[in-house]
């Protein structure tokens, strides 16, 4: 675990760092206030972070209260260390938010003790944020493909189109359904169904940009968000994407057999309804399947009336 050791005292900086080294820390040093306030800001900062009170550039409280002004995820254990210990000093570094408090002179050992605290602290925190992340992914996440579930690729739409309405910039929805499913599930069983579905999402994934979204609407139906797409794009990219699944032998499936997909697509110039592109994405999928599936069909022009409604929140 790496500390960060901050005073301006360059006979106590090089001794305390002896004996952190000893006690198995890694150190990084600074000799004032702004280096120390440097280091912090830079790539895999200490965690652990013991602050001389008075340094020039910036005060160990100033530092520490700009840690906490951060609201950063990765928590900071703060131990200010100084010859001042009147009542209202330990009020003042409490105030800032700083872990603990050090009065010099000081045992060693008892700051051994503070730092293991610390350590304890960071570990559990470490585990809260590590849980939280996980809960998070599985509230977003569909359970079986590991994309966007639907309520979150639904928030992700409406984002993406206020950001295009906000910068009049385009943007494209893409609803897609794989062709007889059901066949597959009747013929092949569940298990072997749910490994099709897997295989049909990393197989689109391959034919999309990073920073497009998949989600999964429901059964084998996925939506995908494609920022800054206008209608003609949008055609070829979801046409790359059927010929991609197409032309894919699945593992999955007996005799590497294949599945096709129908997609609907529709585009938006800025006018930010969700609700609307959406719509019009379906209604456009409905299209190619009653025309024969495994095809791409671009959303009809909707009539003067419905362009011009108001934005519609996604539910």
């Amino acid at each position: 675990m790496k500390v960060l050791l901050a005073d301006d005292d360059a006979f106590f900086r090089l001794s305390l760092r002896k004996a952190l080294c000893r006690w198995g820390y890694e150190v990084v040093l600074a000799s004032d206030g702004t280096e120390a306030w440097d280091i912090l800001q830079g790539i895999d900062p200490p965690r652990l972070v013991i602050l001389d009170w008075m340094m020039p550039g910036m005060s160990g409280v100033d530092i520490c209260r700009r840690i906490r002004a951060q609201m950063s995820d990765t928590y900071s254990y703060v131990i200010l260390i100084t010859s001042r210990n009147e009542k209202e000093d330990v009020v003042t570094a409490l105030d800032a938010e700083a872990d603990d408090y050090v009065a010099k002179p000081f045992d060693i050992h008892e700051l051994r003790a503070r730092l293991q605290s610390g350590l304890r602290i960071i570990n559990l925190q470490s585990s809260l944020a590590l849980k939280q992340r996980e809960l998070f992914h599985q509230a977003t996440h569909d359970s079986l493909t590991g994309i966007w579930n639907r309520q979150a690729i639904l928030d992700i739409l409406e984002r993406e189109t206020a950001a295009a309405r906000a910068a009049r910039k385009p943007l494209s929805a893409a609803v897609v359904d794989i062709d007889d499913f059901k066949r597959v599930n009747d013929t092949f069983g569940h298990v072997v169904g749910d490994a099709v579905l897997r295989e049909t999402v990393l197989t689109m994934q391959s034919a999309l940009r990073h920073f497009d979204r998949i989600g999964r609407y429901g059964g084998e139906e996925f939506v995908i968000v494609m920022p800054g797409v206008r209608k003609g794009q949008g055609l070829k990219m979801a046409e790359r994407v059927r010929q991609r699944v197409e032309g894919h032998a699945f593992d999955s499936l007996p005799g590497r057999e294949g599945v096709t997909l129908s997609i609907g697509i529709a585009s938006d110039r800025g006018a930010g309804d969700p609700g609307l592109l959406l719509r019009s994405a379906d209604e456009a999928l409905y299209r190619a399947k009653t025309r024969g599936r495994n095809r791409v069909e671009p959303a009809a022009a909707p009539p003067p009336r419905e362009r011009r409604e108001g934005r519609r929140r996604l539910v």
